[in-house]
This record gives structure tokens, sequence and C-alpha cells, in this order.
């Protein structure tokens, strides 16, 4: 590629040799008749080839993979079904669909909440029930077993699990949830295979192509010049970022050592996967997790993390869709710095992301009583860029880390490790008064790093049998559904589901302390959560009114809070502006009864409606009484 000629150049000399290519060829010609898939490759053309020349316009079959990436891409178009492309239009039409108030998440395994595939199609009957509109599913491809990291190793794209299904039950369960009007989440795990991947196994053989797919070096010399600046992420498995194989070699395992990770430098990793991608884009994805993405890219005498090609990985990867799913959206999964976090959250990039810093300092002032961490995030770091929204949980499969940055914990008077450390006692009931019953994972003495596993409502003091805890379930509820958005549901928080401490019976889980948030589905919990006078019952009354209220407030929608002070360092506050109304939401973190002077509300009508209660509150006669843990959502 000649770099003396401009971009927009070089993309147009490119286009129309990748062009006569694709006309020298029956399916190429074949494609080349679709309007559609047309003039979504001219406009999105120029961003694919600018992100492939700057990654990997020094190499000499820099052309030759483009020409093999636009054909690819053009063949999956051209399998994508009817019923996909009339979905694919109706999203054009409606491009922000996904910001409004009628979503509403769950998120399971497969084996552990229905035994598999079917299970799961027979459940859509309860998810509609809920409310649901969004469901994800956690790894269900080809893994190796036992050791897995709950799925997060994959030997296959394109294969289920045995024991869940098949391709074919996954594609008709895609289906089944579209027609129910529920939308499908999957991972892809862009950033590592398994050992047991096709790929993996040739280079572990000593393919020279295959090897060339992965980190792979003769010997420890160039894996010690990178151990220099990355960190150790699962120190219990192994030492530092590599292992040694068999053959003497050394291959980059950022996670588990059974995790591989994939060379990106090359381009036939990233046309590799982008096939990965698109073939899944045509089962019925309607989003996709994107695993781990912060590590995807390498670089000496770096953390090899958020690197700034990383973000031109997915954005040429979210270009592609574009041109040949282009009603399929990316969410990020970036647990990292909030700085970094939101480095993600980009149309053209990822428009969904995780909100980590919400969910942990959600937790943060359970713990503490005092919202000013959790408010100073409201204000400073929710608000994203239009047509971007963040996925709001109270917990996920995962463990919790305390994400914060130690300079806005600074500026509140909290020292970070220190305050981290407090969060890890009181979390695994190490601190006098706790009411958690959390676990540690990835306890590491040396450097002092620990997280959090456990449900909700064994973090919220269930299992523990304090008080509130089932006002701190909903009130942490409260938040993740009022804050814009996509709020989403652990399925079985629902109903008060405990920790599950089975696994320290099996040894392919009992070192991974996360199973404990990981149970089977309570279904005991279940047949009692029409019972009001049950804790299952209550807490399912509890996050159905909230789901109901979500979808009758339009202020909801989309991804924008204000921050509200409120005056009293235990109750959190935050606006949602509507189009001719405004909801404040108002959440009271602690155990005793608390008051907000009517000082704070003379810029206010003198009237406001409770959504949740549907009381009518005057606000300037002596502000408002909230009992603990209660949270309003005032309507004005």
């Amino acid at each position: 590629m000649v770099n003396r000629l401009s971009v927009e150049q070089q993309a147009r000399a490119a286009k129309a040799y990748i062009l006569q290519e694709l006309r020298e060829t029956e399916d190429g010609r074949s494609v080349l008749k679709d309007k559609d898939f047309f003039e979504r490759l001219d406009m999105n053309f120029i961003t694919i080839f600018g992100i492939f020349a700057e990654l990997y316009g020094y190499r000499h079959d820099c052309l030759d993979q483009l020409v093999d990436l636009i054909t690819m891409c053009g063949k999956s178009w051209q399998t994508r079904s009817p019923e996909l492309r009339k979905i694919d239009k109706q999203r054009e039409l409606d491009p922000e669909w996904y910001l409004s108030n009628q979503m509403v998440g769950g998120v399971c395994y497969v084996d552990r909440y229905a035994g598999n595939l079917a299970g799961i199609k027979a459940r859509i009957p309860y998810f509609k029930e809920l409310g649901l509109t969004y469901l994800h599913l956690m790894p269900l491809f080809l893994a190796p077993q036992p050791l897995n990291d709950g799925g997060y190793a994959v030997s296959s794209y394109r294969d289920v699990q045995p024991e869940l299904g098949t391709i074919d039950e996954l594609r008709d369960l895609a289906t089944a949830l579209r027609e129910a009007g529920i939308s499908l989440v999957l991972d892809l795990v862009f950033n590592h295979t398994s050992n047991e991947h096709q790929w993996a196994k040739k280079a572990a053989e000593g393919d020279p192509e295959h090897s060339a797919m992965y980190w792979i070096f003769p010997d420890r010399a160039v894996p010690s010049a990178f151990e220099c600046s990355t960190r150790e992420i699962f120190p219990d498995d192994h030492p530092g970022s590599f292992i040694q194989l068999p053959d003497g070699r050394f291959v980059w395992s950022t996670f588990y050592h059974f995790q591989w990770d994939l060379n990106y430098s090359n381009p036939a990793v990233f046309r590799a996967m982008a096939a990965e991608m698109l073939y899944l884009a045509n089962i019925g994805v309607d989003f996709f997790r994107m695993d781990a993405v912060a590590f995807m890219w390498k670089q000496m005498n770096t953390d090899c993390e958020n690197l700034p090609e990383v973000h031109k990985l997915l954005r040429a990867f979210n270009a592609l869709c574009r041109i040949a799913a282009p009603s399929v959206l990316f969410k990020s999964e970036a647990i990292v710095h909030p700085d970094f976090v939101v480095q993600y959250v980009d149309k053209y990039e990822c428009q969904l992301s995780y909100n980590p810093l919400q969910m942990a300092l959600t937790w943060e002032a359970l713990a503490t009583r005092d919202v000013s961490m959790l408010s100073q995030a409201i204000e400073r770091r929710h608000n994203i860029a239009r047509g971007c929204a963040w996925v709001n949980y109270v917990r996920s499969h995962d463990d919790i880390g305390w994400t914060f940055s130690d300079e806005d914990a600074r500026e509140l008077g909290k020292e970070g490790a220190n305050h981290r450390k407090f969060l890890n006692a009181f979390f695994v009931n190490r601190h006098p008064g706790s009411f958690a019953r959390g676990v540690p994972f990835q306890d590491n003495p040396r450097t002092g790093d620990c997280r959090i596993s456990g449900t909700t409502a064994s973090l919220a003091g269930l299992e523990s049998m304090q008080d509130h805890a089932i006002e701190r379930i909903l009130m942490a509820y409260s938040i993740a559904m009022s804050t814009g958005g996509i709020p989403l549901i652990y399925l079985g928080d629902e109903v008060g589901q405990l920790n599950d401490y089975s696994y320290l019976n099996d040894p392919a889980k009992m070192d991974d302390s996360r199973w404990v948030n990981r149970p089977f589905y309570p279904e005991s919990r279940y047949a009692e959560r029409h019972d009001p006078s049950t804790i299952p019952g209550k807490i399912y009354a509890g996050i159905r009114h909230l789901i109901r209220l979500r979808r009758a407030t339009e202020e909801l929608g989309g991804g924008r809070a204000v921050g509200f002070y409120t005056g009293n360092p235990t109750i959190l506050g935050y606006q949602r502006p509507g189009q001719s109304s405004s909801v404040l939401c108002l959440c009271n973190f602690s155990d005793e009864s608390q008051w907000i002077g009517r000082d704070r509300f003379l810029s206010m009508p003198v009237e406001a409606i409770d959504l949740v209660s549907g009381y009518v509150i005057n606000l300037r006669e002596a502000g408002i009484h909230m009992k603990p843990h209660q949270y309003v959502w005032l309507r004005f």
C-alpha cells in the first residue's frame, strides 16, 4: 500500500481491486448484485481499510488478507436469512431501539438454570412473565472438560457443548426468543481460545501457520521481557503471563493455563475471528458480549491492557457487522479503571458496556452507609456518548472487584488501598457488624489484591438473616433499573437465591470461588414466588414492581442521569429528565430512618408523585422522611 497517497485514495484503489477480484468469481458477482450489501460496503469500507492499513500495512500479504476478508463478509451476507434481514431493516429505522425503557435483561448459565437449550426454550413463558426483553446465555460453546473457566475457554465457536444441545437447537432457540420479543446475547471470546481448539492443537504440534495465530516463543527471553510490565491475572493458576509447552516453547496465557491468547498482530487471526463472529450473527445473535477485550493487543514495555490498537480492532469488527449483520450490537466487558472503561463505549465500537463502577460502588455504599463515592460516580462518570448505554447490574457470574479510581476516592478523604482492604474484609464477614457472607476470590497475599464472590442475597445479608436484607436487595436493583441503559438481573436473584457451597466438593471447581455465586436453579424458591408471605415471594414482587414501573416510566429510557445533592450523606439522589417531566430517584442507604430538608426542593414544584408507592408528596412542608433502605421515584 503506497504511503504517499491519502487514505481515501488508497481506499478507493483497494476497493476497486477488491471489486474486480469479486467480479471474477461467481459468488462475488452474486454479492455485488445485492444493493444492500454494496451500499453498506461502500459506507464502511474506508474504516476497515484504514485500520487494516495501519495495523497490517507493513505486511506483503495485507491486501490479499483484505480481499479474503471482504469476500468472506459477502458470503456471510448471502447466507443471512430473510427473517434476520427483516430485523436489520427494522432496526435501521429505529437505530436506538435498545435505549428504550422497555429493555430489561436477564443472564444465566444454560445448564445450571435449565439443564440444556430445550430447557431454556421451555422457560420462555417465565421470561415473559418476569418482563425480560434481553437474555444473556453464559458461554455454551464446546470447551474443555472439566476445566474451562466457566466456558470462557472455547474449543469451537461453531459447536455447542454436547450436553447443552446442538447448534441447530441454538438457532431454533434464537428464533423462539425473537418471536417472544427477547433479544439473544452470547459471549464472543475474542482474546483467547482453549488449548483444545483446532487452531491451538495444530500450533502445539508445531504447525507454523497455526503457531503464528498465538504468541508462541522458542525460549524464555521474549516472554520474560514482556512480563517486566504485565500483571498477573490468575496467580493461583500460574505466575506471569506465559506457560511452558511440553516441547519447551512458551505460549502467552493471560488467564488460565488452558486459555491461549490469540495474536492479533497477525491479520489471519482477525480474519478467522471475523468469520466466527459473522457465523454466530447468522444464527440469530442480537448482542455479542465482547469478553476480555482489554487484553487483545500486545506491545513490549506496556502492561498489554487497553492499548489503542484494541479500539481499532473493535471498530473494524463493528464495521464488518454493519456490512453483513447490521442489526447486531456489541457490549464490552472491560473490568478496568473507570478512565479505560468509558473508552470502549462508542457508537462505532461497543454501543453497550457493563457498568462495573456503579455496581461496585452500590455495594461500597451499602457497606459504609455513605453514598459519596456512588454519588460522585453518577455525577462524574455515568454519562456517555449519545447512542450508547450502560448495562447496569447488581452482580454478575463473576467476582466483584473494587475498580474505583484512587484519585476519585482521595477527593473524598479515602485512601484507595486501605478502603479496598476494608471492603474485602466487610464482604467476607471479617469486619465487625458485617451483614455480608461473601467468599474471597484470587486472594493474593503478595500484592494484597482480592475480589469478592457471592450472590446478591448472601452479600446483602439474607444468608446471615440480618435485618433489612430484602430492602437492600430491592434498593440495589432499583438503582440498576433507574439509572439509564439496560438493567440486568442475574436470574435467581429475583427470588433471593443464596450462595451455593457445593462447589467445594467438586475438584474441577473447588479452587474457583466464583462458583459460589453460580448456583443451580432454585426450584423451591421459584415455586414460592407468588406467595407474598415468603421471602422469595416478597423479593419477586418487589422486582416485578420495579420492572413494571420502569416500563411505564418514559423518563427512565436512554442513558443519561443528572446528579442531585441531597444534603444527607446516607441518601443517594439523581434525576432522569424527560421531555415534559422529570423523575428524581432517592435511596436511603442507612439502617436508620433519614430525612432530607425541604430546602433541597425549593426549585421544584410543591408536589410530586412517588411512582413506587403511588403517594403524592408535598416537598415544601417538611422535606422527605425516608425509612431504612427505602427508595422513591418522584415525578414532577
